[in-house]
């Protein structure tokens, strides 16, 4: 393993970022809205998060990877929420975004969409994360909040997350409804930002909810399988495929550019309030389709558990 790399990122107003969105948005939705607001209070439904708001000291922490998963699944491989918070010098920072459960806690392996407010010396870790996982005994899918079974706030083999200190302010609108496009929402707002500004990195994360209408979604098998995994593709061949309805709550991250680090360049999660979640993909329903999200640039990034430098 590899020293944690720290990148500074590049970060555009946030006129000027919700200037690119919108045209990149365009290309692939007709009805686009892309406006700077005040951060809503999150604390709300549908969000029913732990913090009102996703502004303050923004960064990304980008831990582990697919290469914990190929050729051999790591499942040693355990993270701790609280533990990334500090190494990414934000202790109790309030992280969203999408990675997978730690093997050692659960015993099988499943979806983590994470919204946590890590832990501060004088404050325990209040952890609204979901898991989604296949029930071995009918392929059906279960989400269930992880704090009613489990204590901990640890992850395992990967995660991408959107960290902050959980305040109000300034933040991004999207609106996007209409789909006549091939990419989905996430990879929309991703190349908008790679074609703008190509070398330099920016760095987004954030929440959104499907709105109206269905979505792609995998959650991963309880069991990995007997023999290794040699590609991406023998991995998208194992996970199991479900179309799910809104409304979907979406912890997203994403960056425009890699500079060599093998950065995931997105990830999405998504939770419900009436049992649906999992790894998005896209919407099933274009037509009908209604997007509405609240983003914000991050300022760093923390590459964590990354492959050897020239690896």
């Amino acid at each position: 393993m590899s020293d944690m790399v720290t990148l500074t990122l590049h970060v555009p107003s946030l006129q000027e970022l919700a200037g690119v969105l919108l045209k990149g948005l365009k290309k692939t939705f007709t009805d686009v809205m892309v406006s700077v607001v005040e951060c809503p209070d999150l604390t709300e439904k549908p969000f029913t998060f732990p913090v009102k708001g996703i502004c303050g000291s923004p960064r990304i922490a980008d831990v582990g990877g697919d290469r914990n998963m190929i050729p051999i699944v790591r499942k040693d491989k355990v993270f701790d929420i609280n533990t990334v918070a500090k190494q990414i010098k934000l202790p109790g920072a309030y992280m969203l975004g999408a990675g997978a459960v730690s093997y050692q806690t659960l015993g099988l392996t499943a979806e983590l969409t994470h919204s946590v407010k890590a832990e501060t010396e004088h404050e325990p870790a209040i952890n609204e994360s979901y898991l989604a996982r296949v029930n071995p005994s009918d392929g059906t899918y279960v989400l269930e909040k992880y704090s009613e079974k489990y204590s901990d706030c640890n992850f395992g083999l990967m995660a991408h997350l959107y960290a902050s200190e959980g305040k109000t302010g300034k933040v991004i609108e999207v609106k996007a409804n209409t789909r006549t496009g091939e990419d989905n929402f996430v990879s929309c707002m991703r190349k908008a930002l790679a074609e703008q500004y190509g070398d330099k990195i920016v760095g987004i994360g954030g929440t959104f909810v499907i709105q109206q209408g269905k979505a792609n979604v995998h959650v991963m098998p309880p069991e990995f399988p007997p023999c290794p995994f040699e590609s991406q593709e023998d991995i998208t061949r194992w996970l199991k495929f479900y179309e799910m309805t809104a409304p979907l709550i979406c912890q997203s991250v994403f960056v425009s550019h890699d500079p060599g680090h093998d950065l995931r360049m997105e990830h999405t999660h998504c939770f419900s309030h009436h049992g649906d979640g999992g790894h998005y993909h896209y919407d099933t329903t274009p037509e009908t389709v209604r997007y509405l999200g609240y983003f914000h640039p991050a300022e760093l990034l923390f590459r964590i558990d990354g492959p050897e430098p020239f690896h």
